[in-house]
């Protein structure tokens, strides 16, 4: 089997119907397939929705919630597919979204996860197209487009430092090296940190400019809760490699709030942070690392005093 969609469920059952119609709609004929909807718990009438379904489609029942991470583990457990695409149950599928992401894997056998822009559904802006670090150090969504995306879009594919897990697409084989998710984060960085893994293994993220859908963001109830917990215990396991790939919007952080100043102005760190900005120089120069490492820490310092009892080992 070439491909399984896995889709973990949490109540919003309005959206999951929708998400599904639009799947199947926009598949192409004779997709080798299966859609795997994994159930954690819903109390609104899902369980009940999801008992009729027929092949393609097969439901996962999870006996307690596991959480976003646990949900899509347990039904990457169950796939048979070559490569797994997971999507959130709030999203709808646009025609034409699939082919892009599929194509990556073709062409680059050093795909890691491969992710597409995802455009707010309820007001069409860009949400998301790829995830970078800012000058604090965490994770952000980027919501601009490459002017290549906008002059020949079939052709354009950003790598990124990471991406979201609401619609992603990894080969089996790589999801399986990489361990899935780390169900220690609770709703939330579990992406980014797969992300930072696929990395680490030496393989690069991209996203397909081409593939674009919409997305419900967070209807999930719940799902912001644990943001600070969860950027602090990846920040706290990736900040030696966290703190390079900051060093961009650092600097950018770091000339527009000081271009106007004269006195006492660090010529070479404003020197260094323009370079950095532009994409001049392949690594940030030590005082723009200083910089963004002395920005990481005073975060970390804030989290451990919102949160006492220190997050897991990078292993927990």
């Amino acid at each position: 089997m070439e491909v399984s969609f896995i889709i973990p469920l949490y109540n919003c059952l309005a959206h999951t119907r929708e998400c599904l119609r639009t799947l199947q709609a926009t598949l192409p004929a004779g997709l080798a397939h299966e859609i795997i909807l994994v159930d954690d718990g819903s109390t609104d009438g899902t369980r009940e929705w999801l008992r009729p379904l027929r092949a393609p489609c097969r439901a996962v029942l999870n006996e307690k919630n596991l959480g976003f991470a646990g949900a899509c583990n347990r039904g990457a457990a169950a796939a048979a597919g070559e490569i797994l695409f997971f999507l959130n149950n709030d999203l709808v599928l646009r025609p034409g979204w699939f082919e892009p992401m599929r194509a990556v894997f073709a062409q680059h056998q050093d795909a890691g996860l491969v992710g597409n822009v995802q455009r707010n559904a309820a007001t069409d802006a860009i949400d998301h197209a790829g995830i970078f670090f800012n000058h604090q150090g965490k994770p952000q969504h980027d919501t601009s487009l490459p002017l290549a995306a906008r002059l020949v879009p079939l052709a354009s594919l950003r790598p990124v430092a990471a991406l979201t897990g609401a619609c992603f697409a990894i080969r089996r084989a790589v999801w399986q090296q990489l361990g899935a998710f780390d169900e220690g984060f609770q709703n939330g960085c579990e992406d980014i940190d797969l992300c930072l893994r696929a990395r680490a293994a030496g393989r690069r993220n991209y996203v397909a400019l081409a593939s674009v859908v919409h997305h419900h963001v967070s209807a999930s109830p719940g799902r912001k809760r644990h943001d600070e917990r969860n950027t602090f215990r990846l920040v706290e396991r990736w900040r030696a490699q966290i703190v390079p790939l900051a060093a961009r919007d650092w600097s950018r952080h770091f000339i527009v709030s000081h271009w106007d100043q004269s006195g006492g102005f660090d010529a070479t760190l404003g020197r260094g942070s323009l370079y950095c900005w532009l994409g001049l120089r392949p690594a940030p120069t030590s005082p723009v690392h200083f910089g963004v490492q002395a920005a990481v820490e005073a975060e970390v310092l804030r989290w451990q005093a919102m949160f006492p009892a220190r997050p897991p080992s990078a292993h927990g």
